[in-house]
């Protein structure tokens, strides 16, 4: 036995944990879980309570939490895609792959949006929930093809960030990329600023998804302390259509796609991606999510040359769960309430719409913009958008979840179609959260 005052007496002595007491440390999915049924269950007994002081504080740490992501959105977005767009400099075949990029950006668009239209035809979803037409109301904002065209060119540099114009931000950086490209060697001293504040906003955003578990809380929360059960009741078929819809895309499509056209293991690719996908579920917002999106795709074997084009064009542009399932199911909603009928060509305007128009939802909280988008091309009733207002924070949450899912698989394809994706990265891929010392903030990556 060794001697207490010489425990290294014996060199084949187990090691020992240090004394006292610690907490095990817990996995951030498993604190996301805790987040939801928490803030289910204060969401529940402030509304059969009535406890006005509870209801009020979830939705103060849901708010703060949104805020909080918000607040990177304009700055992040315009660095990293002036960032990613320099980056293209260094691939070979940039042209190549950004062109391969937006086709399949369309095409799993395309697949969302009928997938959402087949589902919405085949349940019916207005029919039976005792809604009329004078229970909508106008949005504030409305959007039209119009307006999405004259309002991507801002009027001046400071409103865009202030107003957080998510499109307008995206044109002025690309703006500002192209022309850095142009200028060469004269460019490099605002590039290195712009790669150092890419890290900057990059390391602090990481510290407000550490707080996505008690986001969870507030944001879920306050939904059932709101709205409660009943009203997802009103609107079941709805909300069934929307997450039914959103899951064949991510469970079915997806992994199809992964598996016959990227040559992969589709397994992996959930196992990668899955802290980038529940992280959106909870947050709902793709831009906000962006830093972890990016981060698992380069863990997926994606060059970091491309993932850093690619995500950030994606988290302003692709969204397979806004863009396209939710407003296909929405119109025929919607049309079904105002007793509208729909024909072959309402439905190929919806598709077009989906294709083509899923810029004017830029990666924040939230499809109202495209939602309005849709019902103007269709002649539909703008009134129909204050249906589904009530019932949107629950239904985006899934949305976003598909989106972020959607960023993430189409560089994989496209890497894969190009034999640019290391496969033994993807292959040995294993999950991880911002709890993991390989993606925390000291180590956040930066875009470069």
């Amino acid at each position: 036995m060794s001697s207490p005052d010489n425990p290294a007496s014996v060199p084949d002595a187990p090691a020992r944990k240090p004394s006292g007491f610690s907490l095990p440390k817990v996995p951030f999915w498993a604190q996301i879980l805790l987040g939801l049924v928490l803030g289910v269950l204060l969401g529940w007994i402030a509304r059969s309570g009535d406890v006005g002081w509870l209801v009020t504080t979830l939705d103060r740490i849901g708010a703060i939490f949104v805020q909080l992501l918000k607040l990177a959105v304009a700055p992040l977005v315009f660095f990293a895609i002036l960032v990613s767009i320099t980056n293209l400099r260094k691939v070979n075949n940039a042209a190549r792959l950004a062109g391969r990029t937006l086709l399949w950006f369309m095409i799993t668009s395309l697949i969302a949006v009928t997938i959402g239209l087949t589902i919405g035809l085949i349940t019916n979803p207005g029919a039976g929930t005792g809604l009329t037409a004078k229970d909508g109301a106008k949005p504030e904002e409305a959007g039209s093809w119009l307006d999405f065209l004259t309002g991507i060119v801002p009027t001046d540099v400071v409103t865009p960030f202030t107003e957080l114009n998510v499109l307008q931000i995206v044109f002025l950086a690309v703006v500002a990329g192209i022309a850095a490209l142009q200028l060469g060697e004269k460019a490099e001293p605002v590039l290195r600023l712009s790669h150092s504040v890419l890290e900057l906003l990059q390391k602090a955003l990481w510290w407000v998804i550490r707080l996505a578990p008690l986001g969870t809380l507030g944001l879920i929360g306050f939904a059932i302390a709101t709205y409660g059960w009943d009203l997802i009741g009103k609107y079941a078929t709805f909300t069934a259509d929307v997450y039914v819809g959103c899951a064949l895309v991510m469970f079915g499509v997806y992994p199809l796609l992964l598996a016959t056209v990227g040559k992969v293991n589709p397994l992996q690719f959930f196992r990668g991606a899955w802290p980038a996908i529940q992280l959106a579920f909870v947050s709902r917002s793709s831009v906000g999510t962006m830093p972890v999106t990016q981060r698992v795709t380069e863990r997926l074997g994606v060059p970091r040359e491309y993932a850093s084009f690619a995500v950030p064009f994606g988290a302003t542009t692709k969204m397979d769960g806004c863009a396209a399932i939710y407003p296909a199911l929405a119109a025929i909603f919607i049309a079904e309430i105002f007793d509208v009928t729909l024909g072959i060509g309402d439905y190929l305007l919806i598709a077009f719409v989906s294709v083509i128009g899923s810029a004017a939802t830029a990666g924040l909280t939230g499809a109202t913009v495209m939602l309005t988008l849709t019902l103007s091309t269709l002649g539909l009733p703008l009134e129909g958008v204050g249906l589904l207002l009530a019932i949107d924070p629950v239904l985006d949450m899934m949305r976003t979840a598909t989106n972020v899912a959607g960023q993430v698989v189409c560089p994989l394809l496209v890497s894969g179609r190009e034999g640019i994706l290391d496969r033994d990265a993807y292959d040995n891929v294993r999950s991880v959260g911002p709890d993991s010392a390989d993606v925390d903030a000291e180590s956040a990556p930066a875009a470069a």
